[in-house]
């Protein structure tokens, strides 16, 4: 129960839209407060705000450099809600297989339509114009 309690918060924590931006933009590299707040034009105090959360939570940690206070995903709760969403992955894993195998055919049966010509010719369908009668005056 505790677990899954620990992922409803990991979901409320990430669905914010400001701290994705933040993780997302952090992905790449290393971020202080004042590159974050340029990069994604956000003011500081909102950007101060959700890094404590998100250090809070264990998504991210800083370090000290000179006098700038840099910012970095950790990747431990990364691995825990991936391992969450592994079980998901896998339902869904068969039916993406299925679609794919559906669509491979498809994609063999153009090919052979195309190469040897189609068995039953297609018919054009051409726009019928429609005339109305006048109205009567």
């Amino acid at each position: 129960m505790e677990y899954i309690r620990s992922m409803e918060s990991v979901f409320e924590i990430i669905a914010e839209p400001n701290r994705r931006a933040i993780l997302s933009l952090l992905v790449s590299s290393q971020q202080s407060v004042g590159e974050i707040e340029r990069r994604l034009r956000m003011p500081q105090p909102t950007v101060s705000k959700h890094l404590r959360v998100l250090r809070e939570a264990g998504f991210v940690e800083s370090a000290v450099d000179a006098q700038r206070r840099l910012y970095r995903l950790k990747p431990e709760p990364f691995e825990e809600l991936d391992s969450w969403l592994d079980q998901f992955r896998r339902f869904w894993s068969a039916h993406v297989d299925a679609l794919e195998r559906h669509l491979d055919r498809m994609d063999h049966d153009r090919m052979d339509e195309q190469q040897h010509g189609s068995s039953t010719p297609t018919k054009k369908k051409t726009k019928e114009k429609t005339t109305r009668p006048k109205p009567r005056t």
